[in-house]
């Protein structure tokens, strides 16, 4: 068995015990965890394998896909154009991209993709994951295609389309692919173990993604969001271990990390815009980020979801081990992988692991970590 590295400050022991139980039992197979309060980490943990055959233990510099995990660092990338007034979240799309007004989507706003009610949440029929990796021409699609609600209406989880739109968006503005945003902005100037798409170099300490139990959408109508949002998706549990999935940009879905870089990316939010005396987001900016802006039965994802812009907002509905607290905000990814960005406490909590859970967002891991977490601080 692989034991569990890394540090751990003594308060946070019972939390080290729990990952090392979880990777003993198999219930983890790998995974990393990282909390940072107040600019310092406190817990900085791996142990695990990368593979299913266990040859090949889970190492301090250990990433792997974070699938939707990567939409916090995509918001970042606006939110920072929004910070220093080169974006406008309330105004309309079409203001920056001309085309998504085609089809009905005249009035849509900046604010309506980021908070997951465009009416835009997937491509329309059938696609392929090898369509979507090819970026312009799926964002040229979402451009032209009808929204699938009145923009601003309701909301329904875009799984994979809102990456092409926030793309597309950061690309118009800043005159850079969001990869290279992300690495200029982002990545580089945290010193975070962060990438958008997966250079070759990386391969050999990239973790394999193990898919979870297939979920059957047997009775459930063709014809409903849930159903139309996944074949629109082209969601493919074993994307992030393919070449073609590694080679492309996709902002919702294709970012491969550590629970230590999206601990230090999220630490942005959770210190208030500033990291070690640099400024990356305004305080009001971040005020307007965490505005509830949508909440209920999310008719994509079949669960209750309260969403910001570009954040989720915690609810017992969705996650109980995160607090109900309007100093929070989170986001996670398919399986598994959660950051969670608390203001109030200036603490940043981010789970990385390779195992996926059937779940579409968390897994019971992770809730125990974060139960044990904020039962310690309260403790404190």
């Amino acid at each position: 068995m692989a034991e569990v590295q890394g540090y751990c400050d003594s308060k946070f022991n019972p939390v080290r015990e729990i990952l090392q139980q979880r990777i003993a039992s198999g219930d983890e197979l790998g995974a990393s965890l990282c909390i940072n309060v107040d600019g310092k980490t406190v817990l900085d943990l791996w142990g695990g394998h990368m593979n299913v055959a266990q040859t090949k233990e889970w190492t301090e510099d250990t990433i792997t896909g974070v699938w939707s995990s990567t939409k916090l660092v995509t918001c970042l990338a606006v939110q920072i154009l929004a910070s220093r007034g080169l974006i406008d979240v309330d105004e309309k799309v079409a203001a920056y991209w001309p085309e998504f007004a085609a089809n009905g989507k005249e009035n849509a706003k900046v604010s309506h993709i980021l908070s997951h009610t465009s009416g835009v949440p997937a491509w329309d029929g059938l696609i392929s994951a090898e369509e979507i990796q090819d970026t312009k021409k799926a964002t040229d699609r979402l451009a032209d295609q009808a929204p699938w609600w009145v923009p601003g209406e309701q909301h329904g989880y875009h799984l994979i389309s809102w990456g092409h739109m926030m793309g597309e968006l950061v690309r118009r503005i800043s005159g850079k692919s969001l990869t290279q945003f992300i690495s200029d902005e982002i990545a580089t100037p945290l010193g975070a173990d962060f990438r958008l798409g997966l250079p070759e170099q990386d391969y050999s300490r990239t973790a394999d993604i193990v898919p979870p139990p297939p979920v059957s959408l047997d009775g459930i109508d063709a014809a409903s969001l849930v159903v139309r949002a996944m074949v629109g998706s082209a969601m493919d549990p074993t994307l992030p271990n393919q070449t073609g999935f590694r080679k492309s940009e996709i902002g919702a879905a294709n970012g491969f990390s550590n629970a230590r870089a999206l601990a230090r990316i999220g630490s942005v939010i959770s210190l208030d815009g500033v990291v070690d005396g640099k400024k990356y987001l305004s305080s009001g900016t971040l005020d307007k980020m965490m505005e509830e802006q949508a909440k209920g039965l999310d008719p994509a994802l079949l669960l209750y979801t309260r969403y910001g812009l570009g954040v989720g907002l915690p609810s017992l509905q969705t996650l109980p081990c995160i607090p109900e607290d309007d100093h929070i905000c989170f986001w996670g990814g398919w399986g598994g992988s959660l950051l969670i960005m608390d203001r109030g406490r200036r603490m940043t909590i981010a789970y990385v692991m390779n195992k996926m859970s059937a779940r579409p967002l968390g897994n019971e891991s992770v809730d125990l970590y974060a139960k044990e977490i904020y039962k310690i601080l309260g403790a404190l």
